[in-house]
């Protein structure tokens, strides 16, 4: 659902239109049960290791599974969101000591810098009742499926993050465009204001 509102850059005879995208609030429920899940931070990985609970994440949307059904590995985002939301408990792998939120954020911070700008916009999508899965590695971008549509479709859109006040080259801009559009999805743009604030944005390349 979008809303009119076009903003056009040029650099390079390059030339953007980009839309408000009015992101839908779905009602349908998590698949997980309310029963916590047990996790151990190990180094810099949050490691789900009873396949059972690997699986049932795994369908949600949560995680990757490990060979020979060793659990499965989270990533930073979904760790911290499922923490957020009780589901989640985590101990660390060293002594056994119960991590919260905090904790856990600041050791995952020290792998990602961009960890918090990539967890309010993971949050954001995933409290709106989307699934929500790493992207392709041009930097905070994921990929998003509505309900039901997980593990029976391909991702439609892909969501790449930047934050206000640091902005990204529009070489950059063009070249995750270019890609994402050569593998027939649409871009949105989310862009977190100071205040933790997301407004997402449909981006398409003009042509003449």
């Amino acid at each position: 659902m979008y809303e009119s509102h076009p903003r056009i850059r040029k650099k390079n005879e390059s030339y953007f239109s980009a839309k408000v995208w009015l992101i839908k609030l779905l009602k349908t429920s998590d698949i997980m049960s309310e029963e916590v899940i047990e996790a151990v931070l190990e180094g810099k990985e949050v490691i789900v290791p009873l396949q059972k609970d690997a699986e049932l994440l795994y369908q949600g949307g949560y995680g990757n599974l490990r060979e020979k059904e060793q659990g499965s590995t989270l990533g930073s985002c979904e760790a911290l969101y499922l923490v957020a939301e009780k589901r989640l408990h985590v101990v660390d792998s060293k002594d056994s000591k119960e991590l919260n939120f905090t904790a856990v954020f600041d050791k995952l911070r020290s792998v990602d810098a961009e960890t918090w700008t990539r967890y309010l916009i993971y949050r954001d999508l995933r409290s709106r009742g989307y699934v929500v899965r790493d992207g392709f590695g041009f930097g905070i971008d994921f990929r998003l499926y509505e309900r039901g549509k997980y593990g029976e479709q391909a991702a439609k859109y892909i969501v790449f993050g930047i934050r206000e006040g640091n902005p990204i080259p529009i070489s950059k801009l063009d070249e995750v465009l270019h890609f994402i559009q050569s593998i027939k999805k649409e871009l949105i743009l989310a862009v977190v204001d100071r205040r933790g604030e997301i407004v997402y944005y449909s981006l398409s390349k003009l042509t003449f």
